[in-house]
């Protein structure tokens, strides 16, 4: 009879150094606000698809004047 009473740990692989990245977490995100859009027009139609980019407009707006302003 075994008297090993401790509790066996998980395995854990250790993940390749691309999903470690600054760049796939950017990939992952922007993909993931794409799915959140389209699930927007999914479920309330046309308003979902263009009510985003109305709401992008003072963000665009602030960003190109700071462009502009150099």
């Amino acid at each position: 009879m075994p008297s090993d009473t401790s509790i066996p740990q998980p395995l854990e692989a250790p993940l390749p150094k691309v999903l470690n990245s600054k760049l796939a977490f950017t990939f992952f995100l922007v993909i993931a606000a794409i799915v959140l859009w389209g699930l927007s027009f999914a479920t309330w139609g046309v308003p979902g698809l263009y009510l985003p980019a109305v709401a992008a407009v003072p963000v665009i707006f602030a960003l190109l004047l700071l462009i502009t302003r150099g």
